[in-house]
């Protein structure tokens, strides 16, 4: 059955100083820069020489932060570049090469999600349990509601008890409608969002999805069939297929990002819970081996706490 729990739409919200926004950032990755920054700080101390036991020890650091094997050779062998072309001489000076270099390795994933091209623009959220979906799917509702956008949640993840009412009390906070099913799978319920959608002429229609393990095939081959559905809906939709990724899980991301894109065809990543963990390195990880656009990160719970993902801002926040 379609069910309208909640209608309207939420004033846009003046922006914010871009400036603020950079302080929350260095606020949520305070236990990253804690533990990376430092360690940096420490290592490229004034007069130390450039040699082969810094590079191992920079190579540690990387490693722990969980930049991952690839990505880190690749920083390596970048910093190995500037010192032999600048002749640097000195650690103090591999300090803002290192940044220049992580800059350049995370700058291609900064490409913000422009939703201008279709009406109304599907986006189908995935990712394992407990990666943050739900929540991310609240905000993402805030985000798109500030740049005057109207906005239809579907509360696709029809498996775990608590989500539709989870998504609902989203819906209420946001003021905006959610379409959900006492019974019935998640394709159906999709399905019925996007008429609901094109009916009420709406903008973005945030489409929710049952949390799965990538090593649970029957699953997967599920979440396949949701995406062919919402297809026959719309045609050409989803027209993003944004997994949701929490940054706690270091390394682990970056297996997900690969089963999920060969299993979807992921167009863009979230990255949640960054201010909960200190190896928010994982970044540069997906950067070198799967790179995806990070549409978004989130660094709080706060409703304005989930934000485009900039690769100049987020490198200043790692640093002292």
């Amino acid at each position: 059955m379609l069910s309208f729990l909640k209608s309207g739409n939420e004033p846009k919200a003046p922006a914010e100083e871009k400036a603020g926004w950079g302080v929350r950032l260095r606020q949520g990755l305070a236990r990253t820069r804690q533990r990376f920054g430092h360690q940096i700080g420490t290592l490229f101390a004034a007069h130390r020489k450039i040699d082969e036991e810094l590079y191992e020890e920079l190579e540690a650091i990387l490693l722990t932060s969980d930049v991952g094997v690839e990505a880190t050779s690749h920083l390596l062998e970048e910093l190995r570049r500037h010192v032999k072309r600048d002749a640097l001489d000195d650690a103090v000076q591999l300090k803002a090469a290192l940044k220049r270099a992580l800059e350049g390795l995370l700058a291609p994933l900064a490409q913000p999600l422009d939703t201008a091209d279709h009406k109304p623009f599907i986006i189908m959220l995935v990712g394992v349990n407990g990666a943050g979906k739900t929540t991310s799917i609240g905000k993402l509702a805030r985000h798109f509601q500030s740049q005057g956008k109207s906005v239809l949640l579907a509360a696709g993840d029809t498996f775990r008890a608590a989500a539709r009412e989870q998504l609902a009390a989203w819906a209420e906070r946001n003021n905006v409608a959610v379409i959900a099913q006492e019974k019935g799978d998640s394709a159906a319920v999709i399905y019925d969002a996007i008429t609901a959608a094109r009916a009420r002429d709406i903008d973005v229609v945030l489409a929710d999805t049952a949390g799965r393990l990538v090593t649970q095939l029957h699953l997967m081959d599920e979440i396949r069939k949701v995406k062919r559905v919402i297809d026959k809906a719309e045609p050409g939709a989803p027209h993003e297929v944004l997994l949701v990724l929490d940054a706690n899980t270091g390394q682990n991301a970056l297996n997900q990002v690969k089963a999920f894109d060969a299993a979807l065809g992921v167009t863009g990543l979230v990255v949640t819970k960054l201010d909960g963990t200190a190896k928010g390195g994982v970044l540069a990880a997906i950067a070198r081996s799967r790179p995806v656009p990070v549409r978004f990160i989130g660094v709080g719970e706060g409703l304005d706490d989930l934000r485009p993902f900039d690769a100049a801002e987020f490198v200043d926040a790692l640093f002292d």
